[in-house]
């Protein structure tokens, strides 16, 4: 919706408003001209109702108000008598047009000094809960969202399993675009799995004050500018989903608007200058592990590699065994001799089962393998005597990708090395042509709203024969710290300044197997209430934390005993 639409909107909804409520006003005492004035007749209805009127601040907070509104219609009709509970469904159920009924059909008498606090238990019970959701949804839309780390892409900066708090109002809070959606949830409804909210009315983008702006390096959560996805996961067809409703994911911003962008053998270059990452970064590229003797699982299990795989050998199973061993099984394959090839995961099939099932199993371990490496794991790894060598892998120049940016022959890039690339900044101007149109092409039409067709050489934007283009706002570019096992902007291009969403600040549980079944489960002590952001090793302050706890409640127990006495 443009302005002139939200304008005759809003002037819909006062009309509705002064309509069903005017006597209802002349009643309490009031004026009828007083329900027709935008905010004043909010203001004037607070003191008919007897409620505090910076509720009022809340009927025009987005997503917000989508949970005040029931509780102002059920509190209108209750200040004019209407406390039944039918009455309180029926004032819901007709979206607030029982009041009508109530304005002309009822003779009603407005309750001055009328009790605020719920007559039963259970409406003590619902007034808490609404107001508790009200509370967490302001919290979790405008200052601080919980968010969990579902794959490896910032591994091992950020591990799979990592819960999240993210700030919002870092780079200032995006205000929701939907403006019909459930509370607390994003897309999707819980259970029942179908979506959380309306496509229409959209609000346009606003961003609160922030106090900082996106800086280099700064891991940034923001909506998936790609999205297309009801349901991961799910083979459907595509739709079209709002910016803030798009899924939400974690990179690290490595290319601000105005930068020439470049990526040389899988290092990221800024300006013809190789980025310098922080000290808590932990980039991972893929090598290939050689050893004469075999690469020991062992070893790479000691130094904390977890995405490798496994090959056992095995006599034929019996149906029981097979059973057993199936949970653990990434695929199998049967030998010309009848042994059973079994590959696993790193985590390997557990010692009890083997001994429990008699499963005659030898682990084959490769002379070769590959798995994603950091600089530290790969300086242990050659200066370990078992290993022979440790080389990257890395695809060279002009050897083209599949499904990369900017989806153009003109663009033979891959992820080890793609670029130079301009990234686009608000109120900057591009040359267009052919060969540019590629990169920018998404932009100028799905991110900033022009129609483009393409006649011979001549380039049109909204019918208009063109040579350039001018941004309407920033974009960056986005990329996962491994490097190689990332879908970030390589893949699908900038990502505009109103796709922000926040930062991660705090990691506030952690568990390795988070991929598994719950029983696998296994919390990570040493990264739970840790900072995302700093210098050096991530501190834990979890203990500190239990102490406090421990604190609290033994002061919490001698208080109240002092107090008995």
């Amino acid at each position: 919706m443009n302005g002139t639409q939200w304008i005759i909107f809003i002037l819909l909804v006062q009309v509705i408003h002064f309509l069903g409520t005017w006597k209802l006003y002349v009643k309490a005492g009031r004026k009828a001209w007083e329900a027709a004035i935008p905010v004043y007749n909010a203001i004037v209805l607070m003191q008919i109702i007897n409620r505090p009127k910076w509720w009022v601040i809340l009927l025009f907070i987005p997503i917000i108000n989508l949970l005040m509104f029931p509780v102002i219609w059920v509190e209108t009709i209750r200040s004019f008598g209407r406390n039944s509970l039918l009455e309180s469904w029926l004032v819901v159920l007709t979206f607030g047009f029982y009041i009508y009924y109530v304005n002309y059909g009822l003779d009603v008498k407005h309750i001055e000094d009328r009790s605020l606090h719920p007559r039963t238990a259970l409406g003590e019970w619902v007034s808490s809960i609404v107001f508790a959701i009200v509370a967490a949804t302001l919290v979790h839309t405008y200052f601080i969202q919980p968010y969990v780390i579902p794959t490896g892409s910032l591994e091992r900066t950020l591990r799979v399993g990592d819960f999240l708090f993210v700030s919002k109002f870092h780079y200032g809070a995006r205000t929701p675009m939907t403006t019909v959606a459930a509370p607390m949830v994003h897309d999707t409804l819980p259970i029942l799995g179908v979506k959380s909210y309306l496509n229409k009315p959209q609000l346009p983008y606003f961003r609160l004050p922030g106090f900082t702006k996106v800086k280099r390096n700064d891991i940034v959560v923001f909506s998936w500018p790609a999205d297309t996805v009801r349901r991961f996961f799910k083979k459907e067809a595509g739709v079209k989903k709002p910016i803030d409703k798009k899924s939400n994911y974690v990179k690290r911003c490595v290319g601000l608007p105005g930068d020439s962008l470049e990526v040389r053998d899988g290092y990221v270059y800024i300006d013809g200058k190789q980025l310098e990452l922080p000290d808590r970064a932990k980039p991972q590229y893929d090598y290939i592990v050689y050893s004469q003797k075999g690469v020991s699982s062992r070893l790479l299990e000691k130094i904390g590699i977890t995405d490798f795989t496994r090959k056992y050998i095995s006599n034929p199973l019996n149906q029981e065994q097979a059973q057993a061993v199936n949970p653990y099984l990434m695929g199998y394959n049967q030998a010309e001799n009848g042994q059973l090839e079994l590959y696993t995961k790193s985590s390997g099939i557990p010692l009890d089962v083997i001994k429990k099932y008699r499963l005659a199993l030898k682990e084959v371990t490769d002379r070769e393998r590959f798995v994603p490496l950091t600089d530290d794991m790969v300086q242990i790894l050659r200066n370990d005597a078992s290993i022979d060598s440790v080389l990257r892998q890395i695809t060279p120049k002009d050897k083209r990708g599949v499904n990369l940016f900017p989806q153009s022959v003109d663009y033979p890039w891959n992820y080890s090395q793609m670029g130079p690339i301009y990234i686009p900044k608000k109120g900057a101007t591009v040359p267009l042509n052919l060969k540019v149109l590629p990169l920018y092409k998404k932009i100028i039409r799905e991110y900033e709203g022009n129609e483009i067709s393409v006649s011979g050489n001549q380039i049109s934007i909204n019918g208009k024969v063109v040579d350039s283009y001018t941004f309407k706002q920033d974009y960056y570019w986005m990329m996962g710290d491994n490097r190689d096992h990332s879908e970030d902007s390589r893949a699908w291009g900038y990502v505009p300044e109103n796709h922000i969403v926040g930062t991660p600040i705090f990691i506030w549980m952690s568990f390795d197997n988070f991929t598994e079944s719950i029983s696998n489960w296994r919390p990570r002590w040493d990264r739970i209430f840790t900072t995302v952001n700093g210098e050096g090793e991530p501190q834990s302050y979890f203990k500190f934390f239990l102490i406090a706890l421990a604190a609290y409640f033994i002061g919490n127990y001698f208080w109240k005993r002092k107090k008995a006495k």
